[in-house]
């Protein structure tokens, strides 16, 4: 609605001071288009906090993509076929594409990819814990694919909903490749569950190793979370972390007894009362330490990501030279274009 968003427009006083008045015209405008499930855009007023929210939510989500193709990339020259090695490389891809439309997103914001980078090289911003543990066997790469992109769907369908334009419209099309991810990982499982008793105990073992972190994913319990309230009255978020950890339990259950694997969890059943099924108690100190960089793989992890960054500056640097090139030969400067 164009009436709707020229009153979101920031505005200043002509002395370049804020305006007071126009700001609190400018918050009821945007509680009111985020009330009527309107999107915000990019020019469009917005609150500071708001703002910074998106940025360290878009920012973790954008390097938790990249940092994410190290575990699986790890396996594509040792995958078993070329089947298997042609669907690998191109999960891989695809999370290289996801990082691309997330950064992009986050610099709608008025942040910098490179600012972006180099707070995740400092280790100012994070990325999902889920990938500070190593893939120790062939049976992890399914694992991946059915729990931790599994989880990832169940969070990140709801964001396709987001109130903020450019992070819901980049999640269409995430959550469509995902979707592959998650189907890739759990035919890669059903094959070994119904292999070998060989076959069967390593994706037996993968997801032992795997169920619990995937329940840290979706952060800590609502009572300890930090930003899940306030994200949700801005309609970036549309349910509590608990609410997404127990619809990926329900959804995981019965996919289980498919696969002929079992969850490492004695206390999993089925509440009738409830009509969902009850789990075990999460070891939220080992959650907080992976966090804290203390994981598995923390260092391997980021190490890697500084050197892959560092090895591609001649590309980036080559890039920039062509693109300037051929904008002044736009402009009219007499460059010839290549």
């Amino acid at each position: 609605m164009a009436t709707a968003a020229a009153q979101r427009t920031a505005g200043t006083e002509a002395d370049g001071t804020p305006d007071t008045a126009g700001t609190t015209a400018h918050q009821r405008a945007f509680d009111a288009a985020v009330a009527a499930e309107e999107r915000i855009e990019p020019r469009d007023w917005m609150p500071d906090a708001y703002r910074a929210t998106l940025v360290r939510q878009i920012a973790q989500h954008a390097h938790s993509e990249i940092i994410g193709m190290q575990p699986e990339a790890n396996w594509i020259t040792r995958a078993p076929s070329l089947r298997r090695k042609a669907i690998l490389m191109a999960k891989v891809q695809d999370e290289a594409g996801h990082g691309l439309y997330l950064y992009s997103a986050a610099e709608t914001l008025g942040t910098s990819r490179d600012e972006l980078l180099d707070k995740l090289h400092s280790g100012r911003q994070k990325y999902s814990s889920i990938f500070n543990y190593p893939t120790l066997t062939w049976a992890d790469v399914g694992a991946i694919g059915w729990l931790v992109d599994g989880a990832a769907i169940t969070n990140q369908v709801p964001l396709c909903r987001c109130s903020y334009g450019p992070y819901a419209r980049a999640m269409v099309r995430i959550c469509k490749e995902e979707s592959f991810h998650q189907r890739q990982g759990y035919e890669l499982l059903l094959a070994l569950g119904k292999g070998t008793p060989e076959q069967h105990a390593m994706a037996q073992d993968a997801v032992n190793r795997w169920w619990w972190p995937s329940l840290m994913m979706f952060g800590p319990p609502d009572d300890e979370s930090q930003h899940s309230a306030q994200s949700m009255e801005w309609k970036i978020k549309r349910h509590s972390n608990d609410e997404l950890r127990q619809r990926f339990v329900d959804i995981c259950v019965p996919q289980a007894e498919s696969l002929g694997l079992t969850l490492p969890d004695p206390e999993l059943r089925w509440n009738e009362e409830r009509g969902h099924y009850d789990f075990g108690p999460i070891d939220w100190t080992e959650f907080w330490e992976v966090l804290k960089g203390n994981g598995p793989c923390n260092e391997q992890r980021i190490t890697q990501r500084r050197r892959a960054h560092d090895e591609g500056a001649w590309v980036r640097e080559a890039a920039a030279a062509h693109a300037a090139k051929h904008t002044g030969g736009a402009g009219g400067t007499g460059a010839t274009r290549a």
